[in-house]
């Protein structure tokens, strides 16, 4: 509606159009409906002005934005709709045309009332919660009458700001005006915007709004004009409306809600009639909503010794208060024969006037207690059920004009307004909590301790070979220097031992020569027998020398022994702990943060997966390949079960692999599923089978020797969630291979993983959601190539159901791999249909748009974006990806 004089001569319908809108970067989006919650009464905002004493207030109601004294409940806050009358100066006519005249009204702003001449003798009084003059400036008119709600709104409630009264009253000057050549003349809609963006944060705050017009009992989206029929949607629970179909478009500052507002009263519709030369021809409805996060401090848990050195952080969902101020300007009331208004004009006028009549209705209903509100009479009261009546803070201005001409239509706003301030609302604290957002931190604190736990194991692996390197070099050098230093010693003494042997005999044969009688041989004996006891000194010494020698080797064994012994603990206590910390991992929630926390600083130097692997490979290396796997065959089943664990550590190291399959471990692997009954063989069978489909060669063999069919004859018996996740892992390696799907699935591999889904358990459904993946991957990747067409085995094999019914899963392992699943499944044409009859377009549009990893959701797009199919029917649903 145009201003009046003396509100403004300036008006801003200038026509502008733009085809598409954008604001702050965004494109409109679907408005999607908002849930709300009522939390207990909570204290409404300051008020500006005082509330009085009416004669038929029922109760001392919450004034506007007061409130502190009110009567409260368990259900909300009792408040009063608020009414303040505004009165515009003479324009240009009237100053013409009742230059003889006085003015029909006569307004007492100190008393907050106002007096309607009946005629020159007698006058009606009537009182307002506020009475401006036709002085009263626009920011003293938005402190009095809409600050108040738009504080409520912040607070988490539900605000209405409307205007009522005759056409070219000041409606539209008194809520539209953007002021842009004098910021003084800023309406309610531009000062309510200001104050709302002044304090909420942007960081954490979201603030969007929705531009609409009911034109002809028809809802129009203002900032799509494409958009023209837009319907009501009820919740049959709390009765809340909502416009799903309307754009919501986010706001980030000023400039850009100034924008839309320009953009909105451009495609608005307006006439020239006799009593305003631009007549607002429909009911404009600008709707804000706020979502606020509460900011509260996670408090810290300390151990019992009292120490919070330890401490723990205790995560809280965030809560989340969402308020919406409605804004309405209404189109003005007028007599036919006063507006002349003729042909579509006329139409227009009767279609206003009735939608008023049906506010009017139910207005009087509420007031007067009646049994039935004939709220569905209208879009409009369909539209402003929660505003009268409902849970929102309501102030309504209505508007008047001085001139004697209209005293009749002066009146009938009047009365409106003496009719609203009987009505009563019901306000409630829109309240409720952000589980996705705390989720979402869950998630990011859990991979943070999980990119933590696997620095320090790497730390950890990095530290032992370290020290087993060390130990190894140290004892290599040790016996080096032992076996040198012996060796000196044995040529050192076994040349000393000659000498003395040369020694002696050359001595024997000079004494010999000495003497040759008798007594010389006497002589000579006796001189043999000292060299004989000197020969035998010398060799008695030698043996004592190498005695020790041999005490000193032994020795240095003892010290090499024990180095071994040492090395040998430090892996089995390593060993011991991955155990513990596997047990511990397996028995916990992964979303005990606290134990899992725990769990990380404990294992900082404890992961013994190295030791393992040492010791595995000293076994391989000492006895040899064919031994173990022929233990496999073993009678004992304690040695098969040794036996198998040795094979699958083996398996692990991708070194070791072909040799495994070179020497028939795979077969003996294979044979075992086949024959043995012991299930915690087939869980580490399993295992090392797994590990060995890791290689693209080793995945055919698999295949040609009638693996599939073992694997899921393995699941099928087995009733540890252990051996599940063991067979479904092995079964989602061969779901990678290009050239084994057509064969995978005719042995029944993808019947299998379905059949693992029902253990429940979410190590088994990660690896399933991880073949399921795999598979759809290489289908795509098949189906681009052009080697495959037809519908996905997939969904042949009834994988969908699953797929879309995990889509959303918690545990953000089996969430992603299905995310891919069906991002895969949706680049393929003809999969499109199906997809869209089980649910899966709905959640290929979610992930398009919050999915945590940019590159899924780039991958979503891009799937919706490539089929016409997707294309067609979101077209069809009004929504936009």
């Amino acid at each position: 509606m145009a201003a009046a004089a003396g509100f403004g001569s300036n008006t801003y319908r200038n026509g502008a159009h733009r085809s598409s809108l954008k604001a702050d970067g965004k494109s409109l989006a679907a408005n999607p409906s908002f849930k709300s919650s009522s939390s207990g009464a909570s204290s409404s905002a300051s008020s500006s002005f005082k509330s009085r004493s009416l004669q038929f207030r029922k109760s001392s109601p919450a004034a506007l934005g007061g409130g502190n004294g009110a009567a409260k409940d368990s259900g909300g806050v009792l408040g009063r709709v608020r009414v303040a009358v505004r009165l515009r100066p003479r324009n240009a006519e009237e100053l013409v045309a009742d230059a003889d005249f006085a003015d029909c009204v006569e307004l007492q702003p100190e008393l907050k009332r106002l007096k309607l001449r009946k005629n020159n003798w007698d006058t009606d009084t009537y009182e307002f919660d506020e009475v401006f003059t036709e002085a009263a400036s626009q920011k003293r008119v938005y402190e009095v009458v809409a600050k108040p709600v738009v504080e409520s709104v912040l607070e988490g409630y539900n605000g209405t700001v409307m205007a009522y009264g005759q056409t070219g009253t000041g409606k539209t000057y008194t809520l539209g005006k953007l002021g842009e050549e004098d910021t003084a003349a800023r309406g309610i809609m531009v000062r309510a915007m200001e104050d709302i963006l002044g304090d909420i944060s942007l960081e954490t705050d979201s603030l969007s709004v929705s531009y609409l017009q009911l034109y002809m009992e028809t809802i129009q989206d203002l900032l799509d004009p494409s958009n023209d029929n837009i319907s009501i949607v009820e919740d049959p629970k709390t009765g809340d409306v909502s416009l799903p179909g309307a754009s919501l478009v986010e706001v980030r500052d000023q400039q850009s809600f100034l924008e839309l507002l320009r953009i909105g009263e451009a495609h608005r519709f307006a006439a020239n009639t006799k009593l305003n030369t631009e007549s607002s021809r429909s009911h404009a409805i600008l709707m804000v909503n706020v979502k606020r996060y509460l900011k509260e401090k996670d408090p810290v848990l300390t151990m019992e010794n009292g120490s919070n050195s330890h401490s723990a952080k205790t995560f809280k969902a965030p809560i989340i208060r969402k308020g919406k101020l409605v804004v309405v300007d209404l189109a003005g009331s007028e007599r036919i024969d006063k507006s002349g208004s003729e042909g579509h004009t006329l139409e227009e006028a009767k279609s206003i006037n009735l939608s008023l009549s049906a506010l009017g209705k139910c207005i009087n209903a509420l007031a007067e207690n009646s049994a039935h509100v004939p709220v569905r009479d209208s879009k409009l009261t369909r539209l402003l059920r929660d505003s009268f009546g409902g849970t929102a803070r309501t102030s309504l201005v209505i508007t008047i004009g001085p001139s004697p001409r209209h005293r009749g239509e002066t009146m009938s706003t009047i009365m409106f307004g003496q009719r609203a301030m009987k009505v009563e609302n019901m306000l409630k604290l829109k309240e409720e909590f952000d589980y996705k957002s705390l989720s979402r931190r869950l998630e990011l604190q859990l991979d943070k301790l999980i990119a933590e736990h696997e620095r320090q194991q790497k730390a950890s692996d990095d530290e032992i070979e370290r020290i087993q390197a060390e130990s190894e070099m140290r004892i290599a050098e040790t016996e080096r220097k032992y076996a040198d230093a012996l060796e000196k010693e044995r040529m050192k003494y076994q040349k000393e031992y000659m000498e003395s042997i040369k020694k002696i005999e050359e001595q024997l044969v000079g004494d010999q020569r000495k003497h040759d009688s008798d007594s010389a041989t006497v002589a000579h004996n006796d001189s043999y027998s000292n060299g004989e006891a000197s020969a035998t000194s010398e060799i008695l010494k030698l043996h004592k020398l190498l005695e020790d020698e041999s005490r000193q080797k032994e020795k240095l064994e003892g010290d090499i022994a024990l180095l071994q012994s040492q090395l040998f603990q430090l892996s089995f206590d390593a060993d011991e702990r991955r155990r513990q910390l596997d047990r511990a991992g397996s028995g916990n929630d992964p979303n005990d943060l606290d134990c899992l926390t725990s769990q990380v600083k404990n294992s900082q130097l404890s992961d013994s997966e190295n030791g393992e692997k040492a010791s595995v490979a000293k076994l391989f290396e000492q006895v040899g390949l064919h031994k173990i796997l022929s233990l496999l065959e073993a009678d004992d089943a304690d040695v098969r079960i040794h036996a198998v664990k040795v094979v699958a550590n083996l398996a692990a190291e991708e070194a070791n692999q072909q040799k495994i399959v070179e020497t028939g471990g795979l077969m003996s692997l294979l044979n075992l599923l086949r024959s043995s009954d012991d299930e915690t063989i087939h869980r580490v069978a399993a295992g090392a089978i797994a590990n060995l489909a890791m290689n693209e060669t080793n995945q055919e063999l698999i295949m040609a020797q009638g693996g599939i069919r073992l694997l899921s004859t393995t699941a099928a018996n087995a009733g540890d969630p252990q051996t599940l996740r063991m067979v479904a892992g092995a079964i989602a390696n061969l779901c990678g291979n290009d050239k084994l799907q057509t064969m995978l699935r005719g042995e029944g591999g993808i019947k299998a993983l379905l059949g693992m889904v029902h253990c429940g358990h979410p190590d088994v459904l990660a690896q399933v959601a991880r073949g399921i993946a795999n598979f759809a991957k290489c289908e795509s990747r098949s189906s681009a190539q052009g080697t495959k067409t037809g519908r996905s085995l997939l969904i042949e094999d009834g994988a969908l159901p699953w797929i879309v019914q995990n889509a959303n899963n918690e545990a953000s392992a089996i969430r992603r791999h299905i995310e891919l699943s069906l991002c895969h499944l949706a680049q393929h044409e003809v999969n499109a249909k199906d997809m869209i009859s089980g649910g899966a377009l709905w959640e290929l549009v979610r992930i398009s748009r919050d999915c945590s990893r940019e590159d899924i959701r780039t991958l979503a797009r891009r799937s919706l974006a490539s089929s016409s199919t997707f294309k067609a029917e979101l077209r069809r649903l009004r929504m936009d990806y």
